[in-house]
């Protein structure tokens, strides 16, 4: 049976609203159930019906989309922000936010985002029939060049080398390797920290850790990984990052 996300869009901009709505309606799994111009009317919305997910704009008047989403508490759908400015990006990190889509953005980039989406839909609803054990990730017996991790009903094992950064997402991680592939799976991240090495990872931010052979450089709060990809830098962990770079990169 094929698997229907519903979901919801705001945005106070009546073309972004319509593209959004064109691109939603090419994709097979993604069930477009309202649409709202601003925030407010989509707190009254939600507080009778449910959604899987919502795509809102992060700067709009009178309550902004990280402001809505902070009031979104108990059963939280999935969120992907949508914004013109890329500062916005790092504030939708912080929220543990599925995606973030820059205006003005191509259908293929859209369809990654709802596929993200359709992943994480897809590993909640197998783990809720299934055990509801955390995973865990371990380093693999006799070998410290690979991991373990309990994904997609089977355990596979992972080279640590292809890991550029891993997110959490809840009760959920989701490992970024080396060739664009992503493998998500249910467990919290200060476990998976604890299985990598330490003199390779490092946690970055309370819903990131990066693999330090992949930083290619950093400003302005966030580090910059492996295609062109990067990650925000969190205040409490920005001090031990920093003494890493001047610790390993005295020149710079």
């Amino acid at each position: 049976m094929q698997v229907m996300i519903k979901c919801i869009t705001i945005d106070d901009e009546p073309l972004a609203l319509g593209q959004i709505k064109a691109y939603i309606s090419k994709v097979p799994f993604l069930d477009h159930v309202a649409e709202f111009s601003n925030a407010i009317d989509a707190q009254r919305f939600l507080a009778n019906e449910s959604v899987d997910l919502i795509f809102v704009d992060i700067n709009m008047p009178d309550l902004t989309g990280t402001e809505f989403v902070r009031s979104l508490t108990a059963q939280r759908p999935m969120v992907i922000f949508t914004t013109a400015y890329s500062e916005y990006a790092v504030e939708g990190f912080r929220l543990d936010a599925l995606d973030y889509l820059l205006k003005p953005f191509s259908f293929a980039d859209f369809n990654r985002s709802a596929n993200k989406a359709l992943s994480l839909y897809e590993l909640i609803k197998g783990n809720s029939n299934s055990s509801n054990n955390e995973s865990e990730a371990e380093p693999a017996e006799n070998d410290n060049e690979h991991i373990s991790i309990r994904a997609d009903h089977k355990v596979s094992l992972i080279k640590v080398r292809d890991i550029i950064y891993i997110e959490s997402s809840g009760e959920y991680v989701r490992l970024h390797l080396a060739d664009g592939s992503r493998i998500m799976t249910l467990f919290r991240i200060k476990n998976i920290e604890t299985a990598l090495p330490s003199d390779m990872f490092m946690r970055v931010h309370r819903s990131y850790i990066v693999n330090l052979k992949c930083v290619t450089g950093y400003a302005r709060g966030r580090i910059f990984l492996n295609n062109s990809e990067y990650v925000p830098i969190g205040e409490n962990y920005k001090e031990q990052f920093q003494n890493y770079i001047r610790e390993h990169y005295p020149s710079l």
